[in-house]
């Protein structure tokens, strides 16, 4: 089964395991941090809470994943800001407009990524920040430690989410390596990083989706999907920013 960082399995691909809104993945591994480590870690949240995470990369903007998009019409859209916790503190912000990317698709599960204009500019400081985001095409090394963050489970199968943050460290795998490993399963696309542990373990999951996979400050990755949570053999795959650094500056400036 597919573990998406949202609410289904895999909610882009129902079979797949996305950190989907239905499913309801956490980060597996890993520990509690403090929102000052990454200011700009965001919860999306509806009229049932928290399903998917987010990233600030304006005043305006979030970027999230498309697949924790259910209705692009919704208007019960909300995203907290500044906060280690899902459900209280910082800022709650309804979203104004919910723009996919138009080469989304849910069967492939290529093309991860939404972007959410928000209904009230935010108010950058030292306690909330916009993420960086990559050059175009801006390469990722092989081995480099990246760091993923969420609300979702902490272990796969469970039905709640964590209610305080959580981050884990993972090492980007080569892109052939990762095609192989899922050349039964779901084509990983350019557009698509991967990232994980050979021995398992550690690892994002649902309700992690859409949430930033980040160097340092820079975000490199959106949760997306992986085959099976923190399994062996099975690394988390992350929509590739830099894959479409054209479409994010012509639709939010940034």
């Amino acid at each position: 089964m597919f573990s998406f960082a949202v609410t289904v399995n895999l909610i882009l691909l129902a079979t797949v395991s996305y950190a989907l809104p239905n499913n309801r993945h956490r980060i597996i591994g890993g520990n509690e941090i403090d929102i000052a480590k990454v200011p700009f870690m965001a919860s999306l949240s509806n009229g049932s809470g928290h399903y998917c995470g987010g990233s600030i990369i304006s005043e305006r903007w979030i970027l999230t994943a498309a697949h924790c998009i259910r209705d692009p019409t919704s208007t019960d859209l909300a995203v907290r800001v500044g906060s280690s916790r899902h459900a209280n503190g910082g800022q709650l912000v309804r979203v104004r407009r919910i723009v996919q990317h138009h080469l989304w698709n849910p069967s492939t599960i290529d093309y991860d990524f939404a972007l959410l204009e928000l209904a009230e500019v935010l108010e950058l400081g030292k306690e909330l920040q916009a993420v960086e985001l990559p050059v175009k095409d801006e390469d990722v090394a092989n081995g480099k430690l990246l760091l993923v963050s969420g609300w979702g489970k902490t272990e796969s199968g469970s039905s709640s989410n964590s209610a305080t943050l959580r981050a884990v460290e993972v090492p980007v795998v080569n892109q052939k390596k990762c095609e192989k490993m899922y050349s039964d399963f779901v084509q990983v696309t350019p557009r698509m990083l991967c990232a994980g542990h050979d021995e398992g373990g550690k690892d994002m999951c649902n309700e992690d989706s859409g949430g930033p996979l980040v160097d340092g400050n820079k975000q490199v990755g959106v949760v997306s999907w992986s085959k099976e949570c923190a399994a062996v053999g099975n690394p988390g795959v992350y929509a590739r920013v830099a894959a479409v650094r054209d479409w994010i500056e012509k639709v939010a400036g940034v």
